[in-house]
């Protein structure tokens, strides 16, 4: 199946793919029918809803029976994002020319939340690769989007971000990497840490210092896989998102073609923080979704499990924190899609609310999921109950696409800036 091309595609196959099926999470949730306070389709129109249906649909048919395998055995699921990919969601907001769906940031979160209330982890890679994608289209020529951009889009290919360094996180404008120009190629030596999907993608949208010191030294280029020079270190075990690898990326002598450059030199780095304030809202709706589908978890364990002689669901202790997670979700996913429309439209305070949203968010939803954990007792700590491993699995989005800490530098430089 080609890749749908406009939001339309993606309504009209909504509502034959979803027909008489509910907006579920969990099985006693389809039995008593979806939470009305934390619906997350309150507020969107009538297509929103649609490819959201599609959205939920493929995260509970496709990717939530599979969620704990592809944790437990580190399964890449190549061929579940390919599928994804038939649905739209391999471009989500690329432009339709190259293969992209063409949809807007805000349909772009509510995709993603949807998607990762069946696995985090596996949707955070899509997020990744999906800004990727944007980056080409965005800053690209006709040949480079050509080129690239429809294998992405139908996830044929698969790309990884790449601006950290062993030794520069949240100071990314210190980076080593180097790419000196000869002739017609730039030679790339150095390397990148913590690369999502690394050895596993084909594509590498690398930032490599080709001038002075500091942000102005920077560039940006596609490294393809198989380019001689270019390797990687060995897989690395983490604590979550253990269905998509994590690698170092190396470059040693990297002949990389000075067409394979996006924008001009030194754009480099003003292109990856671009990619990152939509970055930060992608991990941000994934953190939602985590925190909806955990919210579900808790309510359904409350209503069924029986503590001194009566359901949990009857102690006000439990009742009062159930109601406090559930706030603090909706008030995430009003913060996280007022973001998104900033970035949108190009809103002059739109780089202060991207961070506003990753920080709240990803905070919030962490700490719901955690207490959602705390419910189930030591249940929760058993890795046949789901909730442990959207703990697991958002824990890293207080820490990636910029920290939390570098967000309150952020935010709180924008308060403190002379008008």
């Amino acid at each position: 199946m080609a890749v749908l091309g406009t939001l339309s595609r993606i309504a009209r196959i909504g509502s034959t793919f979803c027909r008489n099926r509910p907006l579920i999470l969990t099985k006693s949730s389809q039995r008593r029918g979806i939470v009305s306070c934390i619906d997350p389709s309150h507020g969107l129109t009538d297509e929103q809803k649609e490819f959201q249906k599609v959205a939920f649909d493929f995260a509970a048919n496709e990717m939530a029976p599979h969620m704990a395998e592809w944790d437990q055995k580190e399964v890449f699921p190549v061929e579940t994002m390919r599928k994804a990919a038939q649905l739209g969601f391999g471009g989500i907001y690329v432009q339709p020319d190259v293969g992209g769906s063409g949809l807007s940031r805000l349909d772009t979160s509510i995709i993603f939340e949807a998607l990762s209330t069946g696995c985090v982890s596996t949707t955070a890679y899509i997020s990744i690769h999906n800004m990727c994608a944007w980056m080409i289209d965005t800053f690209g020529n006709n040949e480079q989007r050509e080129k690239f951009c429809p294998d992405l889009c139908s996830m044929e290919k698969f790309a990884s971000y790449c601006l950290t360094e062993p030794g520069s996180g949240s100071d990314a404008a210190s980076l080593f990497t180097s790419a000196q120009k000869k002739g017609d190629h730039y030679i790339l030596n150095g390397s990148k840490a913590f690369i999502s999907g690394g050895g596993d993608t084909d594509v590498y949208v690398v930032m490599c210092r080709t001038g002075v010191k500091g942000p102005k030294g920077i560039s940006c280029v596609v490294v393809e896989k198989g380019t001689p020079g270019l390797s990687f270190g060995k897989k690395e075990k983490k604590v979550g998102w253990n269905s998509q690898p994590t690698r170092a990326v190396i470059f040693e002598d990297c002949a990389v073609p000075v067409a394979n450059r996006l924008g001009s030199e030194g754009q480099g780095f003003n292109i990856a923080m671009k990619g990152l304030n939509g970055g930060r809202i992608n991990i941000a709706s994934c953190s939602l979704g985590a925190a909806h589908a955990s919210v579900s978890l808790a309510r359904d364990h409350m209503l069924v499990r029986k503590q001194f002689g009566e359901a949990l669901a009857n102690n006000q202790y439990l009742q009062f924190k159930l109601a406090e997670m559930a706030t603090k979700l909706v008030a995430s996913r009003l913060l996280v899609r007022e973001a998104a429309k900033a970035l949108q439209e190009n809103h002059p305070d739109a780089v202060s609310l991207c961070s506003m949203a990753k920080l709240f968010v990803t905070d919030e939803c962490f700490n719901i999921c955690n207490q959602a954990l705390q419910m189930h007792g030591g249940y929760g700590y058993l890795k046949d109950y789901a909730v442990q491993q959207f703990v697991r699995d958002i824990r890293v989005h207080q820490i990636l696409e910029g920290t939390n800490e570098v967000m309150r530098m952020i935010i709180s430089r924008n308060l403190l800036a002379e008008s």
